[in-house]
């Protein structure tokens, strides 16, 4: 099974939610805390069912998002 996951900055994020709304599998929503800065930032709920698409990293207009990717090894 691959592992991917998203680290968001809470402390960049202003909680505009583009990520979220990018999501094709839906796995970031609005956390019910707030940052510093008094904004909900964006958080992964669902690590299990993300795809490392980048969609939410590519959206983020304050770069407060790093995507990670597991690749498989390929046995020779």
């Amino acid at each position: 099974m691959m592992m991917n996951y998203v680290v968001i900055d809470e402390e960049r994020c202003k909680g505009c939610g583009l990520c979220i709304n990018a999501c094709p599998k839906k796995v970031l929503s609005f956390s019910k805390k707030f940052n510093s800065k008094g904004y909900h930032p964006a958080q992964q709920h669902d690590p299990d069912n993300c795809i490392g698409c980048g969609f939410c990293y590519m959206m983020c207009p304050d770069t407060a998002i790093t995507v990670y990717r597991e690749t498989a090894e390929v046995s020779k």
